[in-house]
C-alpha cells in the first residue's frame, strides 16, 4: 500500500493512443528503483506538440482499458479539465503543493526530453518540486548541447536512486530501462494502412480503437 511518505512519480504524455512504449518500461522502472506508484496523466493541450487526434475523452478511456489490469498506475484526468496549455512546471508546483514539503515525488521522463528540457517553461522551477527519472535511450547523447545547462545537469545527478526516496526533490536519476521501438505515430499509421498493431498496444486499446474508428484517416 502508498504511505504518506513513499515515493510516488508522476507520468505524463499525450497518449495518442497509449501503448506498450510507454507501459513497460515504466513497470521495469518502477521494479528497479522500488517505486510502488505511477500517477498518469495525459496532457490536454500541449504546448511543443501538434494537437492530438483522439478526443480527450477517448485518451483518458484508452489509459482506463490500459492500466485496468495494471496496480502500478493510477489515472490522474485533472489536465484534461483545463481549458489552457498544460506546463509540466505549474502541474508539477500544483501535486507539490498538494503532497506537502516533505514527501519524494518524482517526474518520468525519457531521454529525449531530458536534452530539449532547457527549452521548457519555467525548466529550471521544476527540481524544486520533485526528482526527475530519464529513461535512458538508446541512440540518444548523454551530454546537453549547451555548457551551462551540462553544469546544471552535473550538479543534480545522482547515481543513487536511494536518494530519490529520502529526499523530496533536486536529483536527477538516469535509469536504465527496457527500449521498444514503439510510437504513437508509428501505430496510426499502421492502422491507417490496416496493418495489425497486436503486439503494440494493450488488446482492450486496440479493440476501443476500432470501435471507435480512431485513426483511420490522415491528418489535413
Amino acid at each position: 500500500m502508498d504511505d504518506m511518505n513513499s515515493l510516488q512519480a508522476l507520468f505524463g504524455g499525450t497518449f495518442d493512443p497509449v501503448h506498450y512504449g510507454h507501459l513497460l518500461p515504466v513497470e521495469a522502472l518502477a521494479e528497479a528503483i522500488n517505486l510502488a506508484r505511477v500517477i498518469i496523466m495525459p496532457n490536454n493541450v500541449p504546448p511543443h506538440r501538434p494537437q492530438p487526434e483522439a478526443t480527450s475523452q477517448q485518451r483518458k478511456t484508452m489509459l482506463a482499458l490500459a492500466i485496468g489490469d495494471r496496480p502500478l498506475f493510477t489515472l490522474d484526468e485533472r489536465e484534461l479539465q483545463r481549458d489552457t496549455p498544460s506546463y509540466t512546471a505549474e502541474t508539477l508546483e500544483i501535486w507539490r503543493q498538494e503532497s506537502g514539503p516533505s514527501r519524494p515525488l518524482a517526474f518520468i521522463i525519457g531521454q529525449d526530453s531530458l536534452l530539449s528540457f532547457p527549452t521548457w517553461y519555467r525548466y529550471d522551477t521544476i527540481l524544486n518540486y520533485c526528482h526527475l527519472i530519464v529513461c535512458r535511450r538508446p541512440g540518444y547523447a548523454l551530454a546537453m548541447r549547451d555548457a551551462a545547462h551540462q553544469r546544471w545537469l552535473e550538479q543534480h545527478l545522482t547515481p543513487d536512486a536511494r536518494e530519490l526516496h529520502t529526499l523530496p526533490a533536486g536529483k536527477i536519476f538516469l535509469a536504465q530501462t527496457p527500449w521498444f521501438d514503439i510510437s504513437a505515430t508509428q501505430i496510426r499509421q499502421r492502422l491507417r494502412q490496416s496493418q495489425p498493431c497486436d503486439d503494440l498496444l494493450p488488446p482492450a486499446v486496440l479493440d476501443y480503437i476500432v470501435q471507435q474508428g480512431l485513426y483511420r484517416k490522415a491528418c489535413d
